[in-house]
C-alpha cells in the first residue's frame, strides 16, 4: 500500500527526574536526507539514531529533535563552598598586607566572584538511560510511519479516483473513431470533387486512405495506456516505496496520452484527451509525495 512522504511523529519517555522528548517529521525528498538536532548526553548516539530512521522510512527529508526536560530545573545552583572559602581567605589576606578594609558584608562581594556559583556534576549516559531514549526514538517513529500511512491511503484513492477518469474517457473516445474515419473520407472526396476536370483513380484513393487511416489508428496507444493503468494500480497494492516507480508509469502513460492526441485529427477526441491530460498532471503533483 501507498505511504506518503510526508509525517510527522513524537514521544515522550519518563525516565528518574527527567523526560526525554523526541520529535521526528519528514517531507518530500528524492533520497533519505536525515538532519538531527540532539541533546549533548545523547549526541554519542546519534549514528544509532540514524540507523533506527534509516530502517524504517526508507526515504525523505527527515528532521530529527530530541531534548530533556528536567523536573527539577527549579532547584537553585550548587554553590561552591570550597571556591567561596579560598576568595574569602585571599581577599582577606589582600586586606591584611594592603590596609584596604574588609567589607561590612562578605556575601555580595564573594557571589559575584567567577565560578562560585556552578553546576560542578558531569553526565554520563549509562545503558538504562540510552535504552529508555532508543524505545522513545522508536515510538516517535512508528508514529511517523503510521501518520504516512494514513496519508498514504488518501494518496491512494486520489490516485484511483484519477486512473478511473481516465479509463473513461478513453472508452469515450471510441465513438468518434469510426466517425472520424468516414470524416476524413467524405473530406478529402470533398476536396477531390471541387476540383475541375479531375479524373482519379478509385482503388488508388482507396489504399492511401487506409494507409493515411492506420497512421491515425490508436488501437495501440488504447491497449499499452490500459497496461499502464493495470500495472498503476497493480503498483499501488503492493508494499511501500513504490513512489518512483508510480512516477515512471505515470511517465509512460503521458506518452501514450500524448500520441492519441497527436493523431486524433478530430475536435471531440482532441478535447477527451486534454481531459485526460489534465487528470494524468494531478497523478504527476501527487506521485511526488508518495514513498
Amino acid at each position: 500500500m501507498i505511504q506518503s512522504m510526508t509525517g510527522y511523529g513524537k514521544a515522550i519517555v519518563p525516565f528518574k527526574d527527567k523526560k526525554i522528548h523526541i520529535e521526528v517529521k519528514s517531507l518530500n525528498s528524492k533520497n533519505l536526507d536525515i538532519t538531527t538536532r540532539i541533546a549533548p548526553l545523547y549526541r554519542e548516539k546519534e549514528m544509532e539514531m540514524r540507523a533506527i530512521i534509516a530502517k524504517e522510512l526508507l526515504r525523505g527529508k527527515v528532521d530529527l529533535v530530541v531534548w530533556i526536560e528536567r523536573e527539577t530545573e527549579n532547584v537553585a545552583a550548587p554553590i561552591n563552598e570550597a571556591m567561596v572559602a579560598s576568595y574569602y581567605q585571599q581577599l582577606r589576606n589582600i586586606s591584611s598586607s594592603t590596609g584596604i578594609p574588609e567589607p561590612a558584608d562578605w556575601f555580595p562581594t564573594l557571589l559575584r566572584l567567577p565560578d562560585i556559583m556552578s553546576h560542578t556534576e558531569v553526565e554520563t549516559l549509562d545503558e538504562e538511560e540510552w535504552n529508555a531514549a532508543r524505545q522513545g526514538i522508536e515510538m516517535a517513529v512508528a508514529d511517523l510511519v503510521s501518520f504516512r500511512k494514513q496519508e498514504g491511503a488518501a494518496l491512494q484513492k486520489k490516485f484511483t479516483e484519477k486512473i478511473d477518469n481516465i479509463a473513461q474517457l478513453m472508452k469515450q473516445i471510441e465513438p468518434y473513431e469510426k466517425e472520424r474515419v468516414e470524416k476524413i473520407k467524405s473530406r478529402i472526396i470533398e476536396g477531390l470533387q471541387q476540383i475541375p476536370d479531375v479524373d482519379y483513380d478509385r482503388n488508388r484513393l482507396e489504399q492511401e486512405l487506409i494507409y493515411y487511416i492506420e497512421k491515425l489508428d490508436i488501437s495501440e496507444e488504447k491497449q499499452r495506456l490500459a497496461n499502464h493503468l493495470a500495472y498503476f494500480r497493480e503498483t499501488m497494492n503492493e508494499e511501500a516505496g513504490q513512489g518512483k516507480k508510480l512516477g515512471f508509469i505515470a511517465q509512460e502513460m503521458g506518452r501514450e496520452i500524448n500520441t492519441t492526441g497527436s493523431k486524433s485529427n478530430h475536435a471531440e477526441m482532441q478535447n477527451l484527451v486534454v481531459k485526460m491530460k489534465d487528470e494524468l498532471e494531478q497523478i504527476k503533483e501527487q506521485v511526488l509525495n508518495a514513498l
